[in-house]
């Protein structure tokens, strides 16, 4: 069973992200965002709501509010890994590579936090492996 992840370590400012990603998107529960080995050109913020990252059939992750997803597209430009669905109706905000470039220049401890949520993943995907 998948548990919710709580990264108190990440606090999205709002104010400092409005300025530069304008967009909000809506999503009902149950809408796919992205799927594994779709091309990813951005990533999101949740502002609002819960995403369910999920692993082939598995769902390995829910992100909440101001929780990210998707950031690795920033990092490696390679096809999702995961697929993110809506787990309940949600509002996101999603950065493009530039945007995001932007942000970590505004408001760098945001780069800080993304590298914490990369390395929460990692160990999570660790310690799963060392328990089979």
């Amino acid at each position: 069973m998948a548990e919710d992840c709580v990264l108190q370590d990440l606090i999205i400012d709002f104010e400092v992200l409005a300025r530069v990603a304008k967009e909000r998107r809506s999503v009902k529960a149950g809408d796919v965002i992205f799927r594994a080995g779709d091309r990813g050109s951005e990533f999101y913020v949740v502002r609002d709501g819960s995403i369910a990252i999920q692993v082939g059939e598995q769902v390995v992750e829910h992100v909440g509010p101001s929780g990210v997803f998707g950031e690795m597209a920033m990092v490696d430009a390679k096809p999702r890994s995961a697929t993110a669905i809506a787990a309940t109706d949600s509002v996101i905000v999603p950065l493009s590579e530039k945007q995001f470039v932007a942000l970590v220049r505004e408001a760098p401890y945001f780069a800080l936090a993304v590298m914490r949520v990369l390395a929460q993943r990692l160990r999570a995907a660790d310690a799963e492996i060392a328990a089979r």
